[in-house]
């Protein structure tokens, strides 16, 4: 039901994964009982986990640690990676950065052109330690790169930016046309993001195996407050479910829905997969891991954008390796730990047993939950009051 914002405007009320909450149902299950891999086109992964095209938190190391934990990694091929041979000093100097002095120097460092050869040497570098080898790229320069992402025998693929559309229209430039170029390529394509149900079922109708949700919900983005757009999470994964079952409906293709961005707990995620997310896609956990290449910082794949930026190079504090903040075992009690033994075990309280059975749980609009009985949480800064 719309809102009424004046006399001449309407809309509807959105919510974010701290308005729900997750009804426990009649039944509960062992957590060693509980399935929570994910299939991809022909890929198979124990965690249903992307890490985000961020160079602060994947790099060719870092991706393969997480294909090994049972996720995939995607390398931003228009990153550090692949503009410089040995990127390392320069991420330590990034870490270093005043943050008064942060966006333009890291603006003149992203002005290095992108190398042909490293797109490849990267790619080969992970698929070389035996995981899956995933990448993104922007629509604007997919092109460009294709031939090298097939030279270099890519498994998987993210055309991702701010907003991604099946229909973009330009007055000076031909603009990617996503139908035609997954029909031709060869490899799957993972496209995003979008934050509605008609942006995301025509995105499915491109032939794209997954769509990335989330518009500047990341905890780096500023999109929401440069441009004023966004949807808040739960809204928009909801949305694209819907837009799922209605493509299913259509062709008998199941889309994967991938939420992308504005989760930094186990309890996030499992609401991320109630409200109908196949995987989620992070960032910030796991730039707070002891790998993370940004040395305790992390910054989103527009942040050093050339003339409008929308991002912020963000600190988190260093929490552990990155098998404790995946799969445990934690030793913090705020949820920021062992995330995925998070997931599992709200499926198995829930009596869930795969992921797809637990997108059927209930929620319920819940404004209290945060607040509830956590006074103490609250004056002490502890748990839930942090």
């Amino acid at each position: 039901m719309d809102i009424e914002i004046g006399k001449g405007k309407s809309g509807r009320r959105a919510y974010g994964f701290d308005d729900i909450a997750i009804v426990p149902s009649r039944r509960t299950r062992d957590p060693e009982d509980v399935d929570i891999s994910w299939e991809i086109d022909a890929f198979r992964f124990d965690l249903p986990l992307m890490a985000s095209a961020m160079d602060g938190v994947v790099s060719p190391a870092t991706a393969i640690e997480i294909g090994r934990l049972g996720g995939v990694g995607v390398l931003n091929l228009e990153g550090l990676w692949s503009r410089y041979e040995d990127p390392e000093p320069l991420l330590e100097e990034i870490a270093r950065l005043e943050p008064d002095k942060a966006t333009l120097r890291m603006q003149q460092i992203y002005s290095e052109p992108i190398k042909d050869e490293l797109v490849v040497e990267r790619i080969r570098e992970v698929k070389a330690a035996g995981v899956v080898a995933c990448a993104s790229l922007t629509p604007q320069r997919t092109a460009q790169y294709a031939k090298a992402l097939v030279t270099a025998e890519l498994d998987l693929f993210v055309v991702q930016g701010t907003v991604v559309s099946a229909e973009h229209v330009s007055k000076t430039v031909e603009p990617l046309n996503l139908k035609r170029f997954i029909r031709e390529f060869e490899i799957p394509v993972i496209v995003g993001g979008c934050a509605s149900y008609q942006a995301a079922l025509h995105l499915m109708r491109t032939g794209a195996v997954g769509v990335l949700v989330g518009v500047g919900p990341g905890h780096a983005c500023t999109t929401r407050g440069v441009l004023g757009i966004g949807v808040p999470q739960a809204t928009a994964i909801a949305d694209a479910r819907a837009a799922r079952a209605q493509h299913l409906d259509e062709t008998g293709v199941y889309v994967q829905v991938i939420a992308d961005g504005g989760m930094a707990t186990g309890g996030d995620i499992a609401k991320a997969i109630v409200c109908g997310a196949d995987a989620v896609m992070l960032g910030s956990p796991l730039a707070a891991a002891s790998e993370a290449p940004g040395h305790g910082y992390h910054w989103g794949m527009a942040t050093f954008h050339p003339t409008l930026p929308r991002g912020a190079r963000v600190k988190t504090e260093v929490r552990g390796p990155l098998r404790e903040i995946l799969v445990g075992p934690a030793h913090e009690n705020d949820g920021r730990m062992n995330l995925f033994g998070a997931l599992r075990t709200s499926m198995a309280t829930c009596g869930y047993e795969t992921l797809k059975e637990f997108q059927k749980a209930e929620v319920m609009v819940a404004p209290a939950l945060q607040t509830e009985g956590k006074s103490l949480q609250r004056a002490q800064r502890v748990g839930m009051g942090h």
